[in-house]
């Protein structure tokens, strides 16, 4: 997800978005300790994209 995507998200629908995708790499992390994914670098992707998401709510926060 790009930041101008991220952007156009409201804060609460931010939020959520934010706990289902720390959900979906918690997920990811413990399937690819018992078996290696295909591609290990979604992991990493996933991880950006929630400190991305993170630094946006932080940034509105700040604004307020």
């Amino acid at each position: 997800m790009k930041i101008a995507e991220i952007r156009e998200l409201a804060t609460n629908e931010l939020a959520e978005r934010v706990q289902t995708e720390i959900a979906n790499y918690n997920q990811m992390v413990l399937n690819h300790a018992i078996s290696p994914l295909e591609n290990p670098m979604q992991i990493a992707k996933l991880r950006r994209t929630i400190a991305r998401m993170k630094g946006e709510l932080r940034r509105r926060e700040l604004n307020k």
